[in-house]
């Protein structure tokens, strides 16, 4: 039975070129993960694919499992370990913010994952997270589809709600929500808008922070 790694692997030039034949909803998913993204910080990418999403923002870290996708994100310029979501390989407070685009979906253990990112983000660093809004009308055929789908096949997709959750167990704050892609994507011919909160577009991203340390008080 072939694992979501090996389909990841045996695919991975036709993940890669579905960016360029959508190119408008990857666009539009680009300017939603952007609003979060902070300028002239050290990031990280958990998931890193084959760099569709660090190369635009700059970010020349990335964590993937995949060895295929990780060697087309090395030839974009990337530094890839290959390593799981729940056990980073990174030293504490490595980082001034992690991104994850359509990670989350496929995580073991998502709680565990946002609790190691927090490991290695810096005092206020921050978490930005794209994923596939399962509560959301497309999200809901999204969802009825996977089976058929190479790739979401092994993905379980979460809602908002759920991701938030996680997040506040976690201990982030400043909690923000955008949302984008609201018609099919194949129906998507120009820059899809983006919008507060979450509940129509099939995109969501999520920012949260970390809290500041605690002022230190000489008693």
């Amino acid at each position: 039975m072939m694992s979501k790694i090996n389909i990841f692997d045996r695919y991975a030039k036709e993940y890669d070129t579905w960016f360029d034949t959508n190119l408008w909803v990857y666009q539009s998913e680009v300017q939603a993960v952007k609003r979060f993204v902070p300028q002239n910080s050290k990031g990280v990418e958990i998931g890193v694919g084959t760099g569709r999403f660090s190369v635009p923002f700059g970010i020349t870290v990335g964590v993937e499992p995949s060895g295929t996708m990780a060697e087309i994100a090395k030839s974009r310029g990337i530094t890839v370990y290959d390593s799981k979501a729940e056990n980073l390989p990174f030293d504490d407070q490595a980082f001034d913010f992690a991104l994850m685009v359509t990670t989350i979906c496929f995580l073991e253990d998502p709680l565990q994952t946002l609790k190691e990112i927090r490991r290695i983000l810096r005092p206020a660093g921050k978490i930005i997270i794209g994923m596939l809004d399962k509560d959301s009308p497309p999200g809901r055929e999204y969802d009825s589809k996977k089976k058929s789908s190479k790739f979401y096949q092994y993905a379980e997709f979460y809602s908002v709600k759920q991701v938030l959750e996680w997040l506040k167990i976690a201990g982030y704050n400043h909690i923000h929500v955008l949302q984008t892609i609201f018609k099919k994507p194949d129906e998507i011919t120009a820059l899809e808008p983006v919008r507060e909160g979450h509940g129509e577009g099939l995109f969501v991203v999520i920012s949260a922070v970390l809290p500041p340390p605690a002022p230190f008080i000489i008693m």
